[in-house]
């Protein structure tokens, strides 16, 4: 076997088409990456016969003066064969060690774990161990269990079965989330789609969650859509139906207030404590519902055109849907516009054929801390927490890095 760079052509046939897959090893994203400062190209494996066994996209960052590659989500290739891994490991480091490449980092798609229902019910994947132990002795170092968001990729990822019909995926979703769907749009927030004229309330709506500029989001539309893999969807509030949703649940409200003051009218005297705490409550819920009702007056007022809520960036891959970025206006948090757009899109990729819906990374659920809304809102939707091993750093030229590493406290004060 020997390796060859591969064109784009070669490495876009071989990812269509190879088992794993990953919407970060396509010729997409290393168009994407090209335009955020990395050199990129294509590395395979090919067999005597002339078949292409083993791949990976590979982008390279110059680091001062040198220089430092990354395979993200690691290698295309079969990580049970470790015949295959260790002579492809052999021919990268010589490629790259050739090229001035002082090192690789890789974070492959190997599961260690799978946890289910927050984290009740946990499947550990029994090839785990033997892997792990494989790589460490072709000399690739770890980098550590990470539970948050320090890896190149997240080692976690909440990732939604959509094999199974719409029912009982909505029966999977946390109770209190399908409460918010449900009145989320009664209250009027619709979700349409979305294009190239949107990018511009996407990226604002964004910026501050990714550390990206609005060229990337541009890239993301440009190259992913030419061969209509990117999809761009938002919520959007209809003031409209929003105020009639209010105006029928202060009828509704009123109707319930009154029934309760009848009650206690017709037992003057003699209404118990249990009475008149219900009606304090029902007062309570019908000032509630006149303030939602001048609420939803003064939105209908400054915006009878509508409100843009939230937004998702999806990019598909095979027969995942991958939510590569996504937003909401926090000043209308209240109106749960995110939940049913989730959930609108789960239903969509769903009957659409796809199997899972992939809503991006997340902290370890054991130990979430600050990240711990983040968690329970993703794996709220009937999420299962996939857990990866992270990343893995691999040395191409000794010299090189050593050389680096030295530097380290150099470029510290210099920074400093």
């Amino acid at each position: 076997m020997k390796l060859k760079e591969l064109t784009n052509e070669e490495f876009q046939t071989f990812t269509d088409n190879y088992t794993l897959s990953s919407v970060f090893q396509t010729p997409e994203y290393a168009m994407v990456m090209n335009k955020q400062n990395y050199d990129t190209f294509y590395l395979g494996m090919v067999d005597d016969n002339g078949s292409i066994v083993a791949a990976s996209l590979i982008l390279v960052e110059l680091l001062g003066k040198f220089q430092y590659a990354y395979a993200p989500r690691g290698y295309l290739l079969d990580y049970q064969n470790e015949e295959l891994v260790r002579e492809f490991t052999k021919q990268v480091k010589k490629f790259l060690g050739a090229k001035n490449i002082m090192a690789i980092k890789i974070c492959p798609m190997i599961t260690r774990s799978i946890a289910y229902h927050d984290g009740k019910e946990k499947i550990v994947v029994d090839s785990y161990e033997k892997t792990y132990e494989m790589l460490k002795k072709m000399q690739y170092y770890h980098l550590g269990y990470n539970h948050f968001f320090e890896a190149f990729k997240p080692r976690f990822e909440a990732v939604i079965d959509l094999d199974t019909n719409i029912s009982q995926m909505f029966q999977k979703v946390k109770k209190e989330f399908r409460t918010k769907i449900r009145m989320s749009d009664r209250n009027g927030v619709r979700i349409y789609r979305g294009n190239f004229e949107n990018l511009s309330f996407f990226y604002q709506m964004t910026k501050n969650k990714y550390k990206r500029n609005q060229q990337y989001f541009q890239e993301v539309l440009d190259q992913y859509g030419k061969r209509n893999m990117v999809d761009l969807y938002f919520a959007l509030l209809d003031t409209k139906q929003f105020l009639v949703n209010a105006q029928k649940e202060l009828q509704r409200q009123s109707i319930e207030n009154n029934k309760i003051t009848e009650i206690i009218f017709k037992n003057q005297g003699k209404a118990s404590n249990r009475l008149i705490a219900r009606k304090i409550v029902e007062d309570n819920k019908l000032a509630e519902r006149k303030k939602e009702l001048v609420y939803a007056t003064n939105l209908l007022n400054r915006h009878p055109e509508g409100i843009l809520l939230a937004c998702a960036m999806i990019v598909k891959q095979k027969e995942e849907a991958y939510l590569l970025m996504d937003g909401y206006d926090s000043q209308y948090k209240r109106l749960n516009a995110k939940h049913l757009l989730i959930w609108k899109l789960m239903e969509k990729y769903a009957n659409d054929g796809y199997k899972t819906f992939n809503l991006g990374g997340i902290a370890n659920p054991a130990n979430s801390g600050t990240y711990q809304g983040l968690d329970e809102f993703r794996l709220g939707f009937g999420a299962a927490a996939k857990e990866y091993i992270g990343d893995l750093e691999y040395i191409t030229n000794r010299p090189l890095y050593m050389m680096y590493r030295n530097m380290a406290p150099f470029r510290s004060k210099k920074k400093s």
